[in-house]
């Protein structure tokens, strides 16, 4: 065996320079030409490279001849940056021996830096600390050291000071990565066992998982089998990744690659399964496996409801290339037909809704997300809540449960009254404080889910000036007293403006509804009711004025009874209009319950 093999990985806050060392390092090695480099470069979609985030991890092997004249294997598995994706640096963080962990010299340690710090420690990963950007002019690379020795207790000699941008500093991060990262383990002889820390959809291929080798080994013409689905494909080829997939020979215990198979459903080959050989398979799965739930709902409708079925294309389009993104068709009498979604968080709401606009050219109208609630029923019975308008009956209802995270917050102690406020006002159970150095404060509160979907992070970024960090994760089901709350437009109830909310907040957000739909419903021939209701119970109500025709304008003098006649001839029209108009409710209203302060 070659112990010339060292599996890394890059985990980074968003913006701290993750990809553009990544970028360095495959021009330090040559493993892309000058002519194809481009920032970002292992960043394919243009969202990726919009927002500057990984949204999809890409693995790529590089070949390096170390100054000991021996040449190494580096094999990079690049982690996507956002806490919705956290399962999947997990598993992509248990694919490797070691890690980059790198700081933003000017903003020093954030949020997920802890949080992927600690899922490395979790996966016994040697970490090396790296202090990035250093030569800008905000840098304080005193205070990012003693940060990240707080953070991992490492000897400040360890840190690593870098630029990724020139490259300075670059040759000691390779020089870190072969000394201090073990080589993978080697065990050929054993039965074969490969991790999948992620998988891509190829439509000539099928489904191709990325795996990393653990034990045995795998070639082209054998059988394979999944622990979790069970199901079994013939191997067609294994390979390993440059920029692109270079097929190979075989896949050796330590290797990381691709296998396919002519998987046709991707909902087969799940994130963080395993898979062996059909004919002498392992006797059990590596440990880590668990199912990928959606966190948050939402209702997303065509615009114009003729392109239900470009929709409902787009989406199987893009279930192929994302797994964990689910979607079920649904019904609204006030938007037609659509499709009920679940999301992991809500930058993968965004960014599916986003992709969906632009690569398949559709206009949407999403309704206000929501997340995942338990109700248990007066008999016992417990079912799942995804969608406001199937909450049972308040009479049958005996508590409603729903999800909690555990919020970590670091921001300017200058700020930390502001935050600690805001979590306050979000119904958050405070847990600790801790300070990691003079300037810098980290918070921990339990939060739930539901009230932090909204804009919690805009409101976060604001009263902190943009400088506050947030991760958070999910920690289970709690009581809570939460009410339907239901919006009726003449006494008709509007499915896709109903909410579940805290029964304290219900008047105050039913009143601020209400007045905002007067505001956008445009006036009619009749009067408009719309009201706020609980059950049966209306706790706010406003009303849209009916417009007045000037019939009486043709009426010149004469006695006033002649008026009179003819107003109440058009109160009569008005009487039967209101029984047989429809109230066209237009797009804005549903997007302004989105805007609402919650």
């Amino acid at each position: 065996m070659d112990l010339n093999v060292r599996n890394f990985s890059i985990i980074a806050h968003i913006d701290h320079g993750k990809s553009t060392l990544a970028d360095r390092m495959l021009e330090f090695t040559g493993t892309i030409s000058l002519r194809d480099m481009k920032s970002q470069v292992l960043d394919d979609m243009d969202l990726e490279r919009e927002r500057g985030i990984t949204i999809k991890s890409h693995p790529i092997q590089m070949n390096y001849q170390h100054s000991d004249k021996k040449k190494y294997v580096l094999n990079l598995i690049d982690t996507p940056g956002h806490v919705d994706f956290s399962y999947e640096v997990s598993r992509s963080l248990a694919a490797c021996e070691g890690a980059l962990l790198l700081v933003d010299a000017s903003q020093g340690v954030e949020a997920q830096t802890v949080s992927n710090a600690y899922l490395a420690i979790d996966n016994d990963l040697v970490i090396i600390p790296i202090i990035n950007k250093i030569d800008l002019p905000g840098a304080d690379i005193d205070s990012a050291k003693h940060q990240l020795m707080d953070l991992i207790g490492c000897e400040e000699d360890e840190i690593i000071l870098t630029s990724a941008k020139s490259g300075k500093g670059l040759q000691d991060v390779f020089d870190a990565i072969i000394s201090r990262v073990p080589h993978p383990n080697y065990q050929p002889d054993e039965p074969f066992r490969a991790l999948i820390f992620d998988s891509v959809f190829d439509s000539f291929r099928g489904a191709i998982p990325y795996v990393r080798v653990i034990d045995g080994r795998i070639k082209a013409g054998e059988h394979i089998r999944f622990f979790a689905s069970n199901a079994s494909y013939e191997v067609a080829e294994v390979g390993c990744f440059r920029m692109n997939r270079v097929k190979t020979s075989s896949l050796v215990s330590g290797d990381v690659g691709y296998i396919i198979g002519g998987i046709k459903d991707i909902s087969k080959v799940k994130v963080g399964d395993t898979i062996t050989n059909k004919i002498k398979p392992a006797k059990e799965p590596l440990p880590g496996y668990r199912e990928i739930k959606p966190m948050v709902f939402s209702g997303m409708y065509p615009v114009d409801s003729e392109n239900f079925t470009d929709l409902r294309s787009a989406l199987e389009k893009m279930k192929l290339n994302d797994s964990s993104l689910v979607f079920e068709p649904e019904t609204s009498n006030a938007l037609g037909f659509g499709f009920r979604c679940g999301y992991l968080g809500l930058l993968h709401m965004e960014v599916i809704q986003e992709r969906l606009e632009r690569e398949f050219d559709l206009d949407l109208i999403t309704t206000m997300p929501n997340v995942r609630y338990q109700t248990i029923l007066k008999n016992g019975d417990i079912i799942e809540i995804h969608n406001p308008s199937d909450m049972p009956p308040a009479g049958d209802i005996e508590v409603v449960k729903e999800p909690y995270v555990k919020a970590e917050i670091i921001v300017q102690t200058d700020f930390l009254g502001n935050v600690l406020k805001l979590c306050q006002d979000k119904r958050g159970i405070y847990k600790t404080t801790h300070y990691l150095d003079t300037e810098k404060v980290q918070i921990i509160y339990e939060l739930p889910l539901g009230d932090i979907v909204f804009d919690f992070y805009d409101k976060l970024k604001s009263v902190s000036r943009g400088y506050a960090s947030f991760d958070y994760e999910p920690i289970g089901f709690r009581p809570g007293d939460l009410v339907k709350l239901d919006i009726l437009i003449n006494g008709e109830p509007v499915d896709a403006l109903s909410w579940i909310v805290h029964r304290d907040k219900a008047f105050y957000h039913g009143c601020e509804l209400c007045s905002k739909l007067k505001e956008l419903i445009p006036r009619q021939l009749f009067e408009v009711i719309i009201q706020a209701a609980i059950g049966s119970k209306i706790i706010a109500r406003t009303t849209v004025k009916a417009l007045r025709k000037n019939v009486t304008a043709k009426c010149y003098g004469g006695d006033i009874t002649r008026k009179r006649k003819l107003l109440e001839k058009q109160k009569k029209g008005k009487k039967r209009m209101k029984q047989v108009g429809r109230v066209e409710i237009p797009q804005e209203a549903f997007l302004a319950v989105l805007k609402m302060e919650h």
